[in-house]
Formats: C-alpha cells, structure tokens, sequence
C-alpha cells in the first residue's frame, strides 16, 4: 500500500487495462527501436537519412511489415543489420512475450498483471498456462530460427566471397522470412535467387512457420514428440485445424490465381518449374512475408487486385502477422455460407463456434474494411498515384506484409505517417485496438422492447 501511494505513476498503471497497457508497450518499443536506428554507428559512413524515414523503418521493423523508405543494403553496417534483425524478433514474439521470457531467466515470479498483458499480446483466450506458452514460442521459435541460420549460412557460402558475408546474409535473412519481417539486404529481396529453388524453398518454410501461428506449431511439436499411447490420444484444438486448412487452402488458390491473372503477361515463355515457383512463392509471401523472388510491380493490374486481397487477409492468429487473420477470413466465409443455407450457427470439425468469436470475426473484418478504404481515400487525395497502387501499398501495411510497387520512398510524410498506423494497427490486432476504448461502465440489468429492422 505504502509502494502505491509513493508512486502515482504505477498507482495509474494499475488502473489501466491490460490493452491499453499493451499499446504504452508498445508505443515505447517504437520509441526505443526509433532511438537505436538514429545511432551514428547503424549507419555507413557519409550517410544522412531524415527522421521520418528512421520513424518509419522502425515501425516497419517492429510491427514486422518490411516496407521501407531506405535500401537497407546500401545504408546500414553491419552493427545496423543485427539491430534491425534485433527489432524484427522483438516484433515477432511480442513485446510482452519477450519480458516475459528474461523475466523468467532473472528468475521473477510472473503475476496475475503481467499473465493477462500476456494473453493480450498473444491474442488468446485463458489465463491457463500462459507463461508455459511464452517459454514454448521462444523456444519454438529460436530453434527453427537457428536450424535457418546454419542451413542457409552454409548454403550462400557459394554465393559471397568470406564465411562472414555468408553467414551474415544466413542470418538476417533467416530472421527476416521467420519474422515474416520482409526486409533484405541483398537489395534486390530475393530475385538473385529466382533460380535457386533450395533458396527460395528453405524461404518457404521459414516464412510459414512464422506465418501460420505459435499455437498451431506448438500443437504440431506436441504431436511429433509424444511417445506412443500419448500420440494416439492426442486431438488437435479446433483453431489448429481451422487455421490449417484456411492457410493452405489461400496458398493453393492463391498460386493458382497469380498465375492464370498473368499466364500471357509474366509466365508467357516461362517452364513450368519457374511458373511454380514464381507463383507459389508470391502465394506464401502475401500471407505476410515480405520477400519476393520478382519485381510485383510486372504483374497485372488485376494480379495486383487479387495479392492485394491475400495481403488484406494476412497470416493467422497468434502469429509474426497481421491482417484481420485466416480464421476471421474463415468464420465470415463459412457463416455467409451458412446463413443463405438457412443455419444460425458455425458447425466445423463436429465442433460449434461461440456467438462471440463469429461477432468478432465479423466486426473485426467490417472495421478493417473501412479502416482501408478511408486510407485509400486519403492516400488517393494526396498522392499521384493510381489506385491500384495505392490499394496495394495499404494492404501491404495493413496486412504487415511488405510487397511494394515501388512507391514507399516517393510518398508524402503524411502518408508514411498514415501507413505507419495501419502497420501498428495489423500487429496488434483490430480487437486490441477496439478493447482498448472498452468502458468497465456496467451496463442496467434491463432491456428495452425488441423492434424488428429491415435488412437487405
């Protein structure tokens, strides 16, 4: 009591709920990630780069998105590499999943405050073994991440004159395709390696596991690992299979689409094994990667309507992405479906969704929708850009992906201001957003007489 009344700082912070304490987090990584990058010695030398544009690749950075304003190959040192890579893994995991990770490692004791930040940050449910979770993500993540490192390090061995360049190029792009990060410093993302199939198929992977939610992977080393009797008794959650099957049902169709949207323009003349991978690739990377193995903006106008559409649905759940998520998308699908066959609820897998999940699945696209139209709206008003391009750019930002048609550097401040808020606003979830306006302001124990609307 004497330690509250002492300090009014942490006496307000108390009274603060868990999403608006989540968003300070935040807002103060963005600050100390923006200090870091404004250091003399993350630059080369002779290099000056103006505020807004060190502002914007932080948020970039943190929020996981990868749209950048700078060549980061051209700019930064080698310390700014891995101080970019640094950012990028505290973006991935969570501000609050990292605290809690070196809390655990100090040895403190992890309050009932700090397990609902945490259930916060990763968008779950129950207070049930949250800091069990936290260790399993970490832990997770950290090993995919360094069977990356070692595999692609030692690959580009090939391809850079020094082991130090190699391994350098190992790393940050291992960190930068797991993080769904989509930054790169090759200069070129990963089109120096369009025929390199190991490449881009390692770069695969890494951008899934990162892509397709903790739980989901968590779930999935449970199942490897358990010995016998345990594994046929084990039954995966029902997100677990939602979220799977709606992932690889947009990787198939999306590679399909991007292809057939372009197969007289950019696969004319191209083998088939090109044509797959070209299209796959561009596939997995709108779900919030980043990385390209082409130049996007050779696409159609219709192929960059379609990816835009991908990128606006994003990675799923308790992931390195944003978006509105595979399982929002998934739950507003299978309900209209439901609803014109006459059925009120969600039956998946022999299992029926809460009334509240669909509620939010539906609020949380309808809010997004507007959120990107007003920004297309405004962006339209002051840029020179054509729509489909300025679509793109917001759902890249939006969707925390990182695809540009090449016109980051050219906008306005006020559009890179715009865009850096739809990039903190697709890593924290529209949901977070939303509560973190909700009232404790109990409603009356009454109702008012019910009236029927015309809809439609």
């Amino acid at each position: 009591m004497y330690y509250k009344q002492q300090n009014p700082i942490m006496r307000w912070v108390h009274k603060l709920s868990p999403f608006k304490i989540l968003l300070i987090f935040y807002f103060l990584a963005v600050v100390v990630s923006t200090t870091l990058m404004s250091m003399p010695f993350i630059y080369k030398d002779g290099v000056d780069i103006a505020f807004i544009d060190i502002l914007f690749t932080s948020v970039s950075a943190l929020s996981v998105t990868g749209l950048s304003t700078i060549t980061v190959a051209e700019v930064l040192s080698t310390a700014g590499i891995i101080v970019l890579a640094l950012i990028m893994q505290l973006g991935a995991v969570g501000v609050m999943a990292i605290g809690t990770f070196i809390w655990l490692l100090l040895g403190k004791k992890i309050t009932l405050k700090e397990r609902r930040l945490i259930m916060t940050d990763q968008n779950q449910t129950s207070f049930e073994g949250m800091v069990r979770l936290i260790k399993q993500i970490v832990i997770v993540l950290l090993t995919i991440e360094l069977i990356g490192f070692l595999v692609l390090g030692t690959y580009f061995l090939q391809y850079y004159p020094t082991a130090g360049e190699a391994y350098l190029h190992g790393f940050f792009g291992t960190i930068s395709a797991t993080t769904n990060g989509g930054f790169d410093i090759t200069g070129a993302s990963l089109e120096p390696f369009s025929n390199d199939y190991f490449v881009q198929f390692i770069n695969i992977l890494l951008i899934i596991f990162g892509a397709i939610g903790f739980p989901v992977l968590i779930e999935v080393k449970s199942f490897i690992f358990a010995q016998g009797e345990n594994r046929h008794k084990m039954r995966f959650s029902l997100f677990t299979k939602v979220t799977t099957m709606t992932f690889l049902i947009l990787l198939v169709v999306g590679a399909v689409f991007i292809y057939l949207l372009d197969m007289n323009g950019f696969f004319a003349g191209k083998s088939w094994h090109e044509a797959f991978f070209y299209a796959l690739f561009q596939s997995v990377t709108t779900r919030s990667g980043g990385l390209s193995t082409m130049d996007v903006s050779q696409l159609t106008e219709e192929n960059h309507l379609f990816m835009s559409m991908l990128m606006f649905i994003g990675a799923s759940p308790s992931s390195a992405g944003g978006g509105i998520r595979t399982t929002t998308f998934a739950l507003v699908v299978i309900f209209i479906i439901s609803y014109a066959r006459g059925g009120k609820t969600i039956r998946l897998f022999k299992r029926e969704v809460y009334e509240d999940d669909l509620l939010k699945a539906v609020t949380v696209t309808l809010l997004s929708l507007i959120f990107v139209f007003i920004s297309v709206l405004v962006m339209k008003m002051m840029e020179p850009f054509n729509l489909s391009e300025i679509l793109f750019e917001v759902t890249s930002a939006f969707g925390t992906v990182g695809l540009s048609l090449g016109i980051t550097s050219e906008l306005s401040t006020f559009s890179k201001i715009l865009l850096m808020i739809l990039m903190f606003i697709g890593r924290i979830g529209i949901v977070t957003l939303l509560f973190v306006f909700k009232t404790t302001k109990k409603s009356g124990n009454y109702h008012y007489p019910k009236e029927k609307m015309i809809i439609g």
